[in-house]
C-alpha cells in the first residue's frame, strides 16, 4: 500500500500531462495552483507541503523526459512547458489490458475505428480516471505510461 503522497503524485502527474496534451503542441506556463489548488505561502514565503509536492512533480516530469520547459518561475510554475515527443507518442498509444477495468460499459464494437482507437489510448484512460477522482483508477491508468517511458 502506498502513501497518500504517492496517490497525489499520480493525480498531479496525470493532470499535468492531460493539461499539456490538451494544448499540444503549444508551449504554456503551467502553474502548480492550477493543478493542486490555491495555496497561501506562510509568513516566511514558503508554500504548503502539498503545493511543494505538486511543483516537484512538474520538475520531476521534466527531469525524466515527460515534459520540457524553459525555466521555473520561483516554486510556483514552469515556464513554456510542452509534452516531449516521446511522452506524446506514449499518451496516444494504446493502454494495456488492465485499463479495460476503466471501461464505462459502452459497447466499443459499435463505435467507429477512430473512436475505438482514441478510447484505447493512455490519455483517454487518464482523463476518465481523473474525472472519476479515484486514486486507484488514476494509478491504474498511469502505470502503462510509466512502463512505456522507462
Amino acid at each position: 500500500m502506498s502513501g497518500i503522497h504517492i496517490d497525489e503524485f499520480y493525480a498531479d502527474a496525470a493532470q499535468i500531462l492531460v493539461s499539456l496534451y490538451g494544448v499540444f503542441p503549444r508551449r504554456v506556463n503551467l502553474f502548480a495552483e492550477d493543478i493542486c489548488g490555491e495555496d497561501e505561502p506562510d509568513e516566511y514565503g514558503l508554500h504548503s507541503t502539498r503545493f511543494q509536492a505538486c511543483f516537484a512533480t512538474m520538475v520531476w516530469l521534466g527531469e525524466e523526459g515527460y515534459i520540457r520547459y524553459e525555466n521555473t518561475m520561483r516554486q510556483d510554475a514552469v515556464d513554456q512547458a510542452v509534452l516531449s515527443g516521446k511522452c506524446f507518442s506514449a499518451l496516444v498509444g494504446p493502454a494495456n489490458a488492465d485499463a479495460d477495468d476503466l471501461s464505462d460499459g459502452t459497447d466499443e464494437a459499435d463505435l467507429p475505428p477512430s473512436v475505438r482507437a482514441e478510447h484505447a489510448s493512455i490519455v483517454y484512460h487518464l482523463e476518465k480516471a481523473l474525472k472519476r477522482r479515484s486514486s486507484v483508477e488514476i494509478r491504474k491508468a498511469f502505470m502503462p505510461l510509466l512502463a512505456k517511458m522507462s
